[in-house]
């Protein structure tokens, strides 16, 4: 079994940063009146305080369903090496200078009046907690160790694990 270390506070934000950042692309899960939601989201940005960014369509069905319930979730993975889920609160904002702070030409794909689109928003995630794992030495070390587990028939794992408090 792998190393267990809850974090708290600045060192969650740390990991948030560490993992969100790099993979950058979630599963950003809302709630409608029946069940869970979920569509790909990037994260524009993540604040020293943690929360994470992102732009979004006003129309979107998830701004819709955050409008009625903010709670959301976000799972984040790089299959073999990485993965968080963090649990929130969303809010939506349609502050220009935020826009801009945030806009990357690549969003104009979804909102083709670039980073002037009348309906383009902001959705803020404040998380409140959430769950990480990832491996102590990277993706190459994983692969080889879960290669030799499977040969010898012997546990080696490397990874880390652990909750994280806001």
């Amino acid at each position: 079994m792998g190393d267990h270390k809850d974090l708290t506070d600045e060192f969650a934000v740390d990991k948030i940063k560490d993992l969100a950042e790099n993979i950058k692309t979630c599963m950003f899960c809302t709630y409608n009146e029946y069940r869970l939601q979920s569509r790909p989201m990037s994260v524009q940005k993540i604040d020293d305080q943690g929360n994470l960014w992102f732009l979004s369509d006003r129309n979107s069905s998830h701004n819709a369903e955050i409008s009625l319930n903010p709670m959301v979730e976000l799972f984040f993975s790089e299959p073999h090496d990485k993965f968080l889920t963090l649990h929130g609160t969303a809010s939506i904002q349609y502050d220009k200078e935020t826009i801009k702070e945030l806009y990357d030409p690549i969003v104009k794909v979804w909102m083709p009046g670039g980073e002037d689109d009348p309906n383009l928003s902001v959705i803020k995630v404040v998380p409140e907690d959430g769950y990480y794992w990832n491996n102590k030495n990277g993706k190459i070390v994983a692969i080889a160790k879960m290669t030799a587990a499977y040969v010898t028939g012997k546990t080696m794992d490397d990874g880390i694990e652990g909750t994280l408090k806001l």
